[in-house]
C-alpha cells in the first residue's frame, strides 16, 4: 500500500503541475463603471435604466440611493450582505449633479470564446515565466482539461454559441465554491442562477478529469477555432509581418516570424519537464532575453501524398518568437531553434524525442527562408508533377481506346534480340528470301515461281520459304 499511495500521490502531484486555470474577466456588478453607458456609476439624481428584454444578473456590493429605476422582466440581482437600495430622499450630492439617464451596457456579446475575455492564473510558477511563455490562440479559451473560474462577489453573462453541442472543463469555480463533478455541475444548472449566467446554443460539462498523459493533452477546441479568431480579430484581420513567408502555427489565428520545432514523442515523454528544461537551459540566458515561447501537444493533419486526408498524428509543437525588429525579426528565435534542435540530436532518445523537424521565418533579406520546408516543399513538387504526368498519359489512353487518337508506337531492337541473330543467322542472300507475299508485279503471265526462274542467274535455282507451309506434313 505504501508504494501504491506514492505513486497516487505522485500521479496528483504531476495533474497539480500540468492544471491550468483560466478566469473569466468582465462581470455584471452594479459598481463596475464600465457596464453604464456613461463609464460611471449611477448616482442618486440618476435614472437608472435596464432593456426589459434583456436577461441581466447583476451583483450589488453596497448600498444605492436611487431615484428611479426601470427592471428587466427576467433577470436577478445578488446582494452582498448589507447592500440594496433606497429612495433618494431629494437631499444635496454634491458628486451626483442633476442626474442623467445611465443603461446598463449589453453584455449579450460576451462570448466564452472570445480570448480576450479570459487571464490564465494557473500558478506562481507560471506567473514568474510570465515573459517567456505565452499561450495560442486556442489555448487561451479555457481547454478541456482546464479549470474555469468566476471572481467570487461577482455576477456575469456569458454566450455559449459554439460549433459543438457540449463544451468539457474539468472544473469551475463561481460564487465561491469550486464545482469538480457532473453530479455538483447538474445540481447547480438545475438552480435558479444558472439560466441567468450561461447562455447560448451549446451547454458546459464538468468532467472532473485531468490530462491523463504526461505528454500533455491537445487543448480540443479546434472545432470552434474560426470562432476563436473572429472574435479576437474582428474585421481588421492579421496584421502585416516582416518577414516574407510568416509560418502558421497550429492552433493560432495568424502567422509568426521566427521558427517553429515539431517534435515526435514516445509515451515517457514530459511536457512540463521539457517546457522546463528549454526555460532553464536557454530562455534564461541574456541573449534570449526576448524569447517568447508556446509548447503544447497538437494534432497535425495527415495526407496521402500531400493531398487525400487520412486522419492526424500528436505531435509537441514549440513556437518561438522574439522582439527582434526589422531584419534582425525571428533571428533570434531561429537561434534558440537551432539550439534546441542539436540538443535532440545529442539527447533526444533519453528525453523521450525520436526525432524533430524545425521551420524558420526571419525579417532578413532572405526572409522566408524555411530549413525545415524546403525538402517537403521539393517533395511535394515532385510529387504533383507525377500525378500530372501520369493523368495526361491516362487521358492519351482513353483518347486512344475511344479511337479518336492514333498512338504510333516505336519498337526499339533489344539487346538480346540482336545477340540471338548474331548466333542464329538468317539463310545466305543467294538461296532465297523469306516474304511470300512479295508485292513487285512481274512481268509475264506466268507463275510467280516461273518468273522467278527466268530472272535468276544461269545455273543457280531460286526458291523461298513459305512461313504457312510445313514440309514435314508431306513428308511420308
Amino acid at each position: 500500500l505504501g508504494g501504491y499511495w506514492v505513486t497516487f500521490t505522485s500521479l496528483l502531484l504531476l495533474a497539480a503541475a500540468m492544471a491550468a486555470y483560466k478566469q473569466w474577466i468582465p462581470n455584471t456588478n452594479f459598481e463596475t463603471a464600465s457596464n453604464w453607458d456613461k463609464e460611471r456609476v449611477p448616482c442618486a439624481s440618476d435614472m437608472i435604466h435596464f432593456e426589459k428584454n434583456k436577461v441581466v444578473s447583476v451583483f450589488v456590493r453596497s448600498t444605492h440611493a436611487l431615484t428611479d429605476m426601470y427592471l428587466p422582466l427576467d433577470g436577478e440581482f445578488l446582494l452582498a450582505s448589507g447592500a440594496g437600495f433606497a429612495a433618494f430622499d431629494g437631499s444635496w450630492d454634491p458628486g451626483c449633479g442633476s442626474g442623467e439617464v445611465l443603461s446598463f451596457a449589453n453584455v449579450e456579446q460576451h462570448s466564452w470564446f472570445n480570448p480576450e475575455l479570459w487571464q490564465d492564473v494557473s500558478s506562481s510558477t507560471d506567473l514568474e515565466r510570465a515573459g517567456h511563455i505565452f499561450l495560442l490562440d486556442e489555448e487561451r479559451v479555457p481547454c478541456q482539461y482546464d479549470s474555469v473560474i468566476f471572481q467570487p462577489e461577482t455576477s456575469f453573462r456569458v454566450n455559449l454559441d459554439s460549433s459543438r453541442q457540449v463544451i468539457p472543463v474539468r472544473s469551475i469555480s463561481l460564487l465561491g465554491q469550486e464545482l469538480s463533478s457532473t453530479e455538483a455541475w447538474a445540481e447547480y444548472l438545475g438552480g435558479p442562477s444558472a439560466a441567468w449566467q450561461f447562455h447560448g446554443n451549446a451547454t458546459l460539462q464538468v468532467t472532473g478529469t485531468p490530462c491523463p498523459h504526461s505528454s500533455g493533452c491537445a487543448c480540443g477546441n479546434s472545432q470552434d477555432g474560426d470562432r476563436i479568431c473572429a472574435s479576437l480579430l474582428g474585421v481588421e484581420g492579421c496584421p502585416a509581418l516582416p518577414c516574407h513567408s510568416p509560418l502558421q502555427p497550429l492552433g493560432h489565428c495568424c502567422g509568426v516570424c521566427g521558427a517553429v520545432v515539431t517534435l515526435d514523442f514516445k509515451p515517457e515523454f514530459d511536457l512540463q519537464q521539457y517546457r522546463d528544461r528549454v526555460v532553464q537551459a536557454w530562455l534564461s540566458l541574456p541573449k534570449y532575453a526576448g524569447v517568447q515561447m508556446a509548447i503544447s501537444k497538437v494534432h497535425r493533419a495527415q495526407t496521402f501524398l500531400g493531398l487525400i486526408p487520412r486522419g492526424s498524428a500528436s505531435v509537441i509543437q514549440i513556437v518561438l518568437v522574439d522582439g527582434g525588429a526589422g531584419t534582425q525579426t525571428g533571428t533570434a528565435a531561429e537561434q534558440l531553434a537551432a539550439d534546441i534542435m542539436g540538443d535532440i540530436s545529442l539527447h533526444g532518445e533519453a528525453l523521450g524525442i525520436p526525432g524533430a523537424t524545425v521551420d524558420v521565418a526571419t525579417g532578413s533579406a532572405l526572409s522566408g527562408q524555411t530549413a525545415g520546408r524546403a525538402p517537403r516543399q521539393i517533395a511535394l513538387g515532385t510529387v504533383l508533377g507525377l500525378l500530372f504526368t501520369l493523368l495526361v498519359l491516362g487521358g492519351l489512353l482513353y483518347l486512344h481506346r475511344k479511337g479518336k487518337l492514333r498512338l504510333q508506337v516505336l519498337r526499339l531492337p533489344r539487346l538480346w534480340d540482336r545477340a540471338e541473330e548474331l548466333d542464329n543467322p538468317g539463310p545466305e542472300s543467294g538461296k532465297g528470301f523469306d516474304n511470300p507475299m512479295f508485292d513487285v508485279e512481274l512481268p509475264g503471265a506466268g507463275t510467280v515461281e516461273e518468273t522467278l526462274q527466268e530472272m535468276a542467274p544461269e545455273g543457280q535455282q531460286v526458291f523461298y520459304l513459305n512461313p504457312l507451309y510445313n514440309p514435314s506434313e508431306t513428308e511420308t
